[in-house]
């Protein structure tokens, strides 16, 4: 048996969203699973160099996890990933390779998991631990994870522009969380919610309320006082009233283009060429299989 599996890139949180709003974006890792090739597991594209190739990596892990579950043998097969989301950025690299994992665990011990996008979601979200990444990866769209475990998948304006701002830096997601306060102000919470209720219609209905939706008070100043550079340019971005929000735990930024957005370009945002602008278009789907 030859698998093919693709999954998008996500960015959460979407400013006021924290924890619970994600977007699927069009930026997909792809792997391949044959069962009657030689063991063993090898890598090409983003970070290819650094992944695990002892079967330790997310996707052999999640694979190994659903298995024991359901109190089931796996039967020898090779992985071979294209990874094209970076590492360590905030655009949910980690969720993909889990999301691979279950889809590929599912389809190779046919337990039809894969049929419905709840059963990848859940079983994702408990093996990497990020359901506001998850979510967009195995339903697509804009998604909202309750901490129920509920997931309300919602249609994105056909009009959203997104464009990822990756920049030469990394943070993981347990130092950008060690650095958020255990308590928040009650006025800063309840700007939260006002905010985020109103990013649902921006997201959905209309686009051009995103420079007001988009303001957060939780979590994003505590994170780009981590990585400076970034600060900058997300401050030179509001400056210039482009919405834009810190996608995930960061340091990638999630900009949103207007119709009176200036071109983004690497001299405007006064970075480095080893900066990456990527207009990516919102994904309707999530996870995808051939094979």
């Amino acid at each position: 048996m030859r698998l093919a599996i693709s999954v998008p890139a996500t960015s959460a949180n979407l400013g006021p969203g924290f924890d619970s709003f994600g977007l699927a974006l069009e930026l997909c890792n792809d792997v391949a699973i044959d069962t009657d090739a030689a063991p063993g597991v090898t890598w090409e594209g983003e970070g290819a160099h650094e992944l695990a190739t002892d079967g330790s990596d997310m996707v052999s892990e999640a694979i190994a996890a659903v298995a024991h579950r359901m109190g089931l043998d796996v039967p020898t097969f090779s992985i071979h990933g294209v990874n094209r989301i970076p590492l360590a950025r905030g655009l949910g690299s980690s969720s993909a390779a889990a999301v691979a994992g279950v889809v590929a665990a599912s389809v190779l011990l046919d337990l039809g998991i894969h049929e419905e996008p709840a059963g990848v979601f859940a079983l994702a979200a408990e093996i990497e631990g990020h359901p506001d990444n998850a979510a967009p990866a195995a339903f697509g769209g804009f998604t909202i994870a309750l901490p129920t475990g509920e997931v309300h998948r919602l249609e994105p304006h056909e009009d959203l522009r997104p464009v990822a701002i990756v920049p030469d830096v990394r943070l993981s997601t347990a130092e950008a969380r060690a650095a958020l306060p255990a308590s928040v102000a009650l006025v800063d919470a309840v700007a939260n919610a006002a905010h985020a209720a109103l990013m649902v219609e921006a997201l959905t209905v209309d686009p051009t309320l995103l420079r007001t939706a988009i303001r957060d008070r939780l979590h994003q100043d505590v994170r780009l006082a981590l990585v400076p550079d970034v600060r900058d340019v997300f401050d030179e971005l509001r400056r210039r009233h482009v919405p834009v929000c810190v996608s995930g735990a960061g340091p990638t930024l999630l900009a949103f283009v207007m119709d009176d957005t200036p071109a983004l370009t690497h001299e405007l945002l006064g970075v480095s060429a080893a900066w990456r602008i990527w207009p990516l278009d919102v994904r309707a789907r999530g996870f995808s299989i051939d094979g």
